[in-house]
């Protein structure tokens, strides 16, 4: 027993696949719960049940974890992580782990203008906010809210503030925003920010939204490309946007292209839900139930994390339209 113990648990000082890939970047949703209906995620609003999400202890434990394995940069993600009541905590929490450099957000931006400075001060280094429209009525048209200029007052005050990095989240969507490349230009051109364009993924429950709405970022790429936009070499904590720059313009330019046939090659990053379920990729068929873990030993967290990793496959099967396990993305945050 004991020698299969020491087989186990050997080789977990950092998180590495059979690929080769390092995940040095965990991205940690708090909440299923969201309070915007995005046509692209919830259009009937949150309909999940409440779960008993990760508590306090539970999050450090499992970062602390985490930590230990290599990781230094975590994202806060939700569904929409300003819903839990404890969320400065939970950036305090995650901060003051050692081993944490970098701590970030994603929110849609509703409690951004009330909760920013209380979320710096607790820790928070990077902001990522949903801004899928620069337009008050298709913002709301797509969110099924309208506080846009609430939440770009938001952005404002948290760029006076200081943060590492700010960034803005545009969902592409063929008919609300496919023709708005120069209002996102202009915003940056103005402004220090990284406004970045994903495509549309195809989910569970949104198969019919995808065929309808699915634009690929190609052309808009070379779109800059063509203006003089250069792209930026990536860092071992940056995400899986390419990431363009132009003299001209403060801000910069991005671009997500899951369809991208290499898109998965330097992927960096694990997820775990609000109730601790493991997610290898975005878009796995199965998750793995990490929790109970929880209340043992680390070593036994570290040692089922490294062997998780080997499971990891190669890439996510969107090409063949096989969103895996994932319904919406109010589940895990993207």
């Amino acid at each position: 027993m004991q020698q299969q113990l020491a087989v186990s648990t050997q080789n977990t000082s950092t998180l590495t696949d059979n690929f080769g890939r390092n995940f040095g970047y965990l991205r940690l949703s708090v909440t299923e719960q969201c309070n915007f209906r995005c046509l692209y995620c919830l259009p009937d609003g949150s309909q999940c049940e409440v779960k008993s999400e990760l508590n306090l202890q539970e999050i450090k434990q499992l970062v602390t974890v985490f930590a230990e394995l290599g990781t230094s940069k975590v994202r806060i993600t939700g569904g929409e992580p300003s819903l839990r009541k404890d969320l400065t905590a939970i950036i305090d929490t995650v901060k003051n782990i050692a081993g944490i450099q970098t701590v970030a957000l994603s929110t849609n931006g509703y409690r951004l203008q009330k909760e920013v400075r209380n979320w710096q001060q607790a820790g928070l280094d990077q902001l990522t906010v949903s801004v899928d429209s620069l337009d008050e009525a298709t913002f709301a048209l797509v969110t099924g809210q309208d506080k846009l200029p609430q939440i770009m007052a938001g952005l404002e005050l948290a760029d006076s503030l200081g943060f590492d990095s700010i960034k803005l989240n545009t969902v592409l969507l063929k008919q609300h925003n496919a023709a708005a490349l120069s209002d996102f230009q202009a915003l940056v051109q103005q402004k220090n920010w990284t406004l970045r364009f994903i495509e549309l993924m195809q989910t569970q429950s949104g198969v019919a939204f995808f065929r309808q709405q699915h634009l690929s970022a190609q052309m808009l790429e070379q779109q800059l490309q063509q203006q003089g936009w250069t792209v930026l070499t990536k860092t071992a904590t940056s995400g899986p946007a390419r990431e363009y720059q132009h003299p001209d313009y403060l801000g910069r330019l991005g671009f997500i292209t899951p369809y991208q046939q290499d898109f998965c090659d330097s992927c960096n990053r694990l997820r775990v839900s609000s109730t601790g379920q493991l997610f290898l990729c975005l878009f796995a068929e199965q998750h793995q139930n990490l929790r109970p873990l929880l209340s043992q030993s680390s070593v036994q967290l570290k040692s089922w994390l490294q062997q998780q990793v080997q499971q990891k496959k190669a890439s996510h099967f969107l090409h063949q339209q096989n969103p895996g396990a994932t319904r919406h993305f109010a589940m895990i945050g993207g």
